[in-house]
């Protein structure tokens, strides 16, 4: 398959600013889920649009990114 072929099936990056105290402790959090974080953003908003079957996206247990730094 050519290297076209190949790019064409994903989507375009999308530019979203999320601060590091923010990005780096929801990584921690989905990884300990065993998800991505692009998986937990399309589940969101799937159920945030109240498409048809998506279910709500199940947070993790709390942990330690749910301290905030100050």
């Amino acid at each position: 398959m050519s290297a076209n072929l190949e790019k064409s099936a994903h989507t375009p990056p999308r530019q979203m600013r999320i601060p590091d105290d923010e990005w780096l402790p929801f990584e921690a959090a989905v990884k300990s889920q065993g998800k991505t974080r692009a998986a937990i953003v399309r589940e969101f908003m799937r159920w945030y649009m109240r498409r048809p079957g998506a279910p709500a996206v199940k947070r993790p247990d709390a942990g330690p990114w749910s301290e905030v730094s100050e």
